[in-house]
């Protein structure tokens, strides 16, 4: 600090004053002071003689400056930069100097805090240096020194602190793939080694997301920062925002890491794929890389093994969905078709019916792009367009090994279906995925795809929609009190029936340290279309989605409404939650127009 000796006089004065030291004790303080350069508040709290609030009071209604309590508060030194344009009020060496800390500006008003206020040469230097009208409020010189450490280096301090609260129990993570070694880099980052900010950054971010349970990483570059976000539960939330300065080192680390990416290339979206070994199971990892404005965006997606469902009865299915699920895979041919969104669980129920119609006696066989989750049994075909490797390539060499059971990674193009197709009249069952919204329009996609309706009818035997919703906590659910709940005329809108209206209760999200948002957890919402006769008419004779819906749904078709609203109703999920993923579409409103509808169409 500048210019001691008027504050240890006063506050010397003041502690006497009020009976706060003896005499001897004040002499021994400003004999200390002066011989040491600090100031007598601050040894005096040292020493136990008296207590921060209590010098800070003292210090305040002397000055007539008013009090404020730096540890409650953080500084938005970005924010002041900008309104400065782009410079900060005053530098990290000015305010050490003085031990002043810059708080706010409006206009030509700078708030700064002071630890000595009786300082008016300090006071007008400052106000020359800065360009600015001063406004002042006094603290103690601990809370400010340790103020502008947090506030000129808060990144540093956010690093710090996010690597810290990661507690890995003594878990190691290792990374079990690297890039060919024949693969050029452009700036060595190897051989920085795992002491390097990039490195730890990077461990750190992917130990923390499988410990969360995340599905996906993010690390979105912008101009002046760089966010992380995780999507936990299907939810992204944002949880880190390292310096700058690291983003292409974290970028280049993630790339060394993968089996594939080239750190030398920006100016393309590359793929790539990892393995970690942490607290002794493997995770797999899927990259890509996305050039944007500011630098290289770059999505994780986590592959956990522990995650992956073991068996149809853990999915939690509608228990009529199950019973039809289970009746098509049993099946000795013909085509069963999960559609949804990208994320929405298409892979694990797949991999689930897998599970149930492995045996020793059955030839099961896969072509995915790329593999997600290897498994003990399966004959796993890894599509690589690159080298001519392509689903209907594969297909073809499969149908030659003897299958009995085939499951493709996904449609997505006209002879991929034609085989899958033929594979299903000639004796295989065939598992797939499709990108559509429900299970009716999943019929109209296969016929514009070039399938004949009547190949359609025969070779298809369910098709499911799914989503997935999240779990209310189970911790800290509660149920909706009288006022809370939903009128009548809401839940009918929403797709109750009347008869379940009757003493109906639902719950609400509250939120605790166990979860998020008082969720935790997701559970599949599945709409199931079994193929029957009449649904068979009406695809020959050319249908649209709205018939083969309407006549689904007068057979008790599962929608993805009523499912999401059974499981509000249990107290899975809230009513919001089913909301926010299916569309009006329900039964109450619509069986009704459905059932006219299907009345119009001939019978089979």
């Amino acid at each position: 600090m500048a210019n001691v000796a008027a504050y240890n006089r006063k506050v010397s004065g003041l502690l006497k004053k009020h009976g706060l030291v003896t005499d001897e004790q004040s002499k021994a303080l400003s004999e200390k002071a002066q011989k040491e350069g600090l100031l007598v508040g601050t040894l005096a709290v040292g020493e136990d003689l008296i207590d921060e609030a209590t010098l800070l009071g003292l210090v305040s209604e002397d000055s007539q400056v008013p009090p404020l309590d730096l540890d409650k508060m953080r500084v938005d030194m970005d924010g002041l930069i900008e309104q400065n344009k782009g410079n900060p009020p005053m530098t990290e060496e000015m305010a050490k100097f003085y031990c002043v800390l810059p708080l706010a500006m409006v206009g030509d008003y700078l708030t700064i805090a002071v630890a000595n206020p009786y300082d008016v040469v300090m006071l007008d230097d400052i106000k020359i240096t800065a360009g600015k009208q001063l406004l002042t409020v006094v603290s103690t010189e601990r809370a400010i020194n340790k103020a502008i450490e947090l506030t000129y280096h808060a990144k540093e301090q956010e690093v710090q602190s996010f690597m810290e609260n990661v507690g890995n129990d003594g878990e190691e993570l290792t990374v079990t793939e690297k890039k060919d070694e024949e693969e050029e880099h452009d700036d060595g980052l190897e051989a920085q080694g795992e002491d390097s900010p990039a490195v730890k950054v990077v461990k750190t971010l992917i130990m923390q997301a499988i410990q969360k349970g995340a599905s996906d990483i993010h690390i979105e570059p912008f101009e002046k920062r760089v966010r992380v976000r995780y999507r936990v539960d299907g939810v992204l939330h944002e949880v880190f925002n390292p310096p700058k300065r690291l983003e292409k080192a974290m970028v280049s680390r993630i790339k060394i890491m993968t089996d594939t990416m080239n750190i030398a290339e920006h100016g393309k979206p590359q793929d790539g794929r990892f393995q970690v070994k942490i607290g002794g199971r493997a995770v797999d990892f899927r990259v890509n890389s996305l050039p944007t404005v500011h630098g290289e965006k770059v999505c994780m997606r986590i592959l956990d093994k522990g995650n992956l469902a073991g068996s149809l009865e853990t999915l939690n299915f509608e228990p009529e969905v199950l019973k039809i699920v289970q009746r098509c895979i049993d099946a000795p041919y013909g085509m069963v078709l999960v559609t949804g969104p990208t994320g929405s669980g298409k892979s694990t129920t797949l991999y689930s019916c897998l599970r149930a119609v492995m045996t020793v006696e059955d030839n099961v066989t896969t072509v995915e792009e790329p593999v997600e989750y290897e498994i003990e049994g399966l004959n796993q075909v890894h599509v690589n367009i690159k080298r001519g490797l392509t689903f209907g390539a594969a297909l073809r060499a499969i149908l030659r090994q003897d299958p009995d059971t085939v499951m493709i990674g996904e449609i997505r193009d006209q002879e991929t279906i034609e085989i899958a197709v033929k594979a299903a009249l000639t004796g295989h069952l065939v598992l797939s995925t499709l990108h559509t919204n429900d299970a009716s329009s999943t019929i109209s996609r296969i016929k514009d795809m070039g399938i004949e309706p009547f190949l359609i009818g025969s070779t298809v035997l369910c098709v499911l929609a799914q989503r997935l919703g999240r779990r209310l906590c189970k911790n800290c659910k509660a149920p909706m009190t009288p006022e809370e709940m939903p009128s009548r005329e809401q839940l009918l809108e929403v797709g109750y029936r009347p008869q379940e209206i009757e003493g109906l209760v639902l719950h609400k999200p509250v939120g605790c340290s166990l979860c998020s948002a008082g969720y935790k957890g997701r559970f599949a919402m599945v709409e199931c279309l079994e193929m029957n006769d009449k649904l068979r008419a009406i695809i020959v004779k050319g249908g649209s989605a709205i018939d083969i819906r309407a006549c689904a749904i007068t057979n008790n078709m599962v929608t993805l409404r009523r499912a999401g609203l059974m499981n509000a109703l249990r107290g899975v999920t809230s009513v919001e939650e089913v909301m926010r993923h299916t569309v009006g579409e329900e039964v109450g409103k619509e069986e009704k127009p459905a059932e006219k509808k299907a009345a119009e169409i001939p019978a089979a």
